[in-house]
């Protein structure tokens, strides 16, 4: 008997023992529960718009995946006419500059043909000159000197009695 009221003396301060934390706790530990459960319906609330922001952007993501080909063909396209017309304008730009280069070509080869002309007309006006002044002095005696020498005096005098003779 005695082990047998040992345990219910055991029993007994088990009960009070509990029973009084029980009763001085129920009130915090009813609030903690209340609290962690308040806490655990905001995680799920923010759980399920998490879930449901992923779903939206998901299927946002498969519509921009979808019409992504189709951008990416008029961005291709896009490039290609801008490509176009900047290697037409490229095209114009070096058809332009040929043309300036031709026509300076053709104003420095005339220069130079004129140039030319204006030298060589020089060069054979000296040589005509040389070999008449050459020719000249060949046939030329000092009789024949003497003569156009005495005609030049004579025309000379000529001119200068007319003058005088009005």
């Amino acid at each position: 008997m005695s082990a047998t009221l040992d345990f219910i003396g055991k029993a007994v301060n088990f009960l009070v023992l509990f029973g009084g934390l029980a009763f001085l706790l129920r009130k915090p530990l009813s609030a903690m529960l209340a609290k962690r459960s308040a806490d655990i319906r905001e995680t799920l609330r923010l759980a399920e718009a998490s879930r449901s922001d992923a779903a939206k952007k998901r299927e946002e993501s498969a519509a921009r995946l979808s019409g992504l080909d189709e951008e990416l063909r008029r961005m291709m396209t896009t490039a290609e006419d801008a490509a176009r017309r900047e290697q037409e304008r490229i095209a114009g730009l070096a058809a332009e500059e040929a043309r300036r280069l031709r026509k300076f070509t053709e104003q420095a080869v005339a220069e130079q043909v004129r140039s030319s002309l204006r030298e060589l007309k020089a060069h054979a006006a000296e040589r005509a000159t040389s070999l008449a002044r050459t020719r000249i002095l060949k046939k030329l005696t000092p009789e024949d000197q003497s003569a156009l020498i005495d005609r030049s005096i004579e025309r000379l005098a000529r001119v200068h009695e007319k003058p005088n003779a009005r």
